[in-house]
């Protein structure tokens, strides 16, 4: 699960890295106890990197704290998620639309191969990742790739949701099937249809909201 590290002068930086990871694919799942000792012995590091690890985690809503009684990974909590989700939604409509108005020439290809990707992940563990890759693709297209890693940081919380939802049935074909028309209307200039896409992309999780939630009562705050 958190396999070692050895260590560098850049060791928090791979503690929080790992753990983050853990955490975003339920590896880790919510109210799950953490124990710094534990994860500095799993990941071959000395307690420090792993206290600043966790310290980041705290910070970005991912981690609940208890002073003098426990740590565990903070439970999805929807008022995040709708956060996540605005931000999320107001700059990436914003970044289709530039995208639309001037298409790169050599994005349409390079999305072609992405989406190429998702279906053949489509079922299996790395479908995910391939979705976040789709889009942070975009943002750099857009000259804002500095944003993603902002973006990202806010998105813990969705990104839990998503991954609960992702293997609904049908999810993951309808999210390529959302990605193939947003790859298509900018390459045709189109930005109403391309804004429409991804509006789609975005809402389809939080319909889901009540179905997962009864799924896994537990792990929502």
């Amino acid at each position: 699960m958190l396999q070692p590290i050895a260590p560098r002068p850049l060791a928090g930086d791979a503690a929080y890295a790992s753990l983050r990871q853990a955490i975003v694919e339920l590896v880790l799942p919510p109210g799950s106890p953490l124990s710094r000792a534990e994860i500095a012995l799993r990941l071959g590091l000395s307690q420090t990197p792993v206290r600043e690890a966790l310290s980041r985690l705290q910070a970005e809503g991912l981690v609940t704290v208890v002073p003098s009684a426990s740590t565990h990974v903070a439970r999805i909590d929807l008022g995040s998620v709708a956060q996540a989700q605005f931000l999320r939604t107001a700059v990436e409509v914003e970044m289709v639309r530039r995208l639309a108005a001037a298409p790169p020439p050599a994005l349409a290809a390079a999305l072609q191969a992405m989406l190429d990707d998702q279906r053949r992940l489509v079922g299996q563990d790395g479908f995910a990742q391939a979705d976040d890759a789709f889009h942070a693709a975009l943002y750099e297209a857009a000259n804002i790739g500095g944003l993603w890693p902002l973006v990202r940081s806010r998105s813990g919380h969705l990104d839990r949701l998503r991954r609960l939802n992702l293997p609904g049935p049908g999810k993951m074909q309808a999210v390529v099937g959302e990605h193939a028309e947003i790859a298509r209307a900018i390459a045709a200039g189109d930005a109403p249809a391309a804004e429409a896409a991804l509006r789609q992309n975005f809402s389809a999780t939080l319909t889901r909201i009540p179905a997962v939630r009864a799924q896994h009562p537990d792990w929502f705050a």
